[in-house]
């Protein structure tokens, strides 16, 4: 009897699910004040990592980071590779995440997916980007820039790869002026990026 409760205590054990694997990634934006918060949503439901540009890091706090998520950067990207042979960050990390969201995402950054630049860790894990697997953004810049012609253009380029927009929203921009343009609250883009996680588990299901 004993036996047979530890075996299937035992299938439990192996049958559980492991949480998500979540890549998030901040490029430099105000908003990037909210990655911590970011972090913390996601880091209770899900394996997280972060990778951040290096205009970001004027506006992170590093410290405001769960201590189990690691940061990288793009010093990371070059400081681990020495020859031939050894992990390529970018690749290591593409092939870690499930899903990866990008919030805030600038007006450059967005420019620069949409013209398949790769010029930092956080552009080069788009590029080698497995698009078989979501990858979610979440634009953040001055409501003029939102509405430029550029943007459209871009976030068409974004849409064609199968990358989900995450809008901005209304409201007092840092610049002072008032419109479109700010990034959607950490707890959207968590509940947006789970809710789907959680259709496509039951769909496979």
């Amino acid at each position: 009897m004993e036996n047979g409760k530890r075996d299937r205590d035992d299938m439990e054990v192996q049958t559980a699910p492991r949480k998500p694997r979540v890549l998030l990634a901040a490029s430099g934006s105000v908003a990037a004040i909210k990655f911590g918060n970011l972090c913390h949503c996601f880091a209770e439901w899900a394996e997280v990592r972060a990778v951040v540009s290096k205009s970001s890091l004027h506006f992170l706090d590093r410290l405001s980071l769960p201590r189990e998520v690691t940061l990288y950067t793009d010093e990371d990207e070059w400081s681990s590779w020495n020859k031939i042979g050894d992990p390529v960050l970018h690749i290591e990390l593409r092939r870690w995440a499930d899903v990866m969201v990008i919030a805030p995402l600038s007006a450059n950054t967005l420019a620069k997916i949409a013209g398949g630049l790769c010029d930092n860790l956080l552009t080069c894990i788009v590029r080698a980007w497995d698009y078989s697997k979501p990858v979610f953004v979440a634009p953040a810049m001055n409501t003029l820039m939102w509405n430029n012609p550029f943007t459209e253009r871009h976030l068409c380029s974004l849409d064609e790869l199968g990358i989900t927009l995450i809008p901005p929203i209304k409201k007092r921009l840092a610049c002072g002026d008032y419109g479109n343009g700010a990034m959607a609250e950490p707890s959207l883009i968590y509940s947006t990026v789970r809710l789907f996680w959680e259709s496509q588990v039951r769909q496979q299901s």
